[in-house]
């Protein structure tokens, strides 16, 4: 719980910073499969506006596949941006630990996805505006590694019960930019990896719903001037699971 606080700190501050890039990562698909022919979907926001949406299914009892895309589209006082990705994948999970109750999964996958970014500045004295355009396309791989653990813990309210899961995922990404325009003009395009290590919390509605907290952030190992580590994960939404055992998600 300390470590999910620092990174909701250190994600606010990211947030407030003013900092821009032209890759927003999306939140991690994290399905949770315990056996063959379980589906996971998921819906996720986050203050940004930017949406996440994650699909995987389980084709056997070890291998399952993995659809996710995000998009965002904002208009603001200082700067219009919109924002798309989707990315497909596979890879492994089993389970483990007392119970069954502790879940590993690794996947991997490509993806693609394009940014349009309008920053305004105001002149003080005259009031007028002037425009600075980015629009790039991006492709990116990643691998990702997910541990889920059940713990003997849940949530008490109006004379209910809620069990609580908690888990990390920790991706790693390289993206390449890609028909990259400044103002309308080719300017010079960059790749970066990105690392992001995430923490989440499952809110167990009932055995099929659950309500997800989303926090992490994200570090660029090159130091670029546009495709940047600018933005966090912070984010609130839903998973529905249907299939598999019942470990109380």
């Amino acid at each position: 719980m300390k470590k999910s606080l620092l990174f909701l700190s250190f994600g606010i501050a990211v947030l407030l910073s003013g900092c821009v890039s032209t890759y927003m990562p999306n939140v991690p698909n994290v399905p949770m499969f315990t056996e063959k022919g379980e589906l996971s979907a998921g819906g996720h926001i986050t203050p940004k506006g930017n949406i996440t949406f994650n699909t995987a299914y389980a084709v056997s009892d070890h291998f399952a596949v993995v659809l996710n895309g995000s998009m965002l589209n904002s208009e603001r006082r200082k700067r219009d941006l919109r924002h798309n990705l989707l990315e497909a994948g596979g890879g492994y999970f089993t389970t483990f630990g007392p119970d069954g109750r502790r879940i590993l999964e690794v996947y991997a996958g490509y993806g693609g996805g394009s940014s349009d970014r309008t920053d305004k500045d105001e002149h003080d004295e005259t009031g007028a505006m002037t425009y600075t355009r980015h629009e790039a396309n991006f492709s990116k791989y990643f691998v990702q590694v997910n541990f889920t653990s059940k713990k003997k813990k849940s949530l008490r309210l109006f004379s209910h019960e809620f069990p609580l899961n908690y888990g990390t995922a920790l991706r790693a990404s390289y993206v390449n930019m890609h028909d990259y325009k400044l103002n309308n003009e080719p300017a010079t395009e960059e790749d970066n990896i990105f690392l992001e290590p995430i923490f989440y919390t499952r809110l167990t509605l009932n055995p099929s719903v659950q309500l997800q907290y989303t926090t992490g952030t994200t570090f660029g190992l090159k130091n670029r001037e546009t495709l940047t580590a600018a933005y966090s994960v912070f984010s609130v939404g839903f998973v529905i699971n249907v299939g598999g055992r019942n470990l109380d998600r």
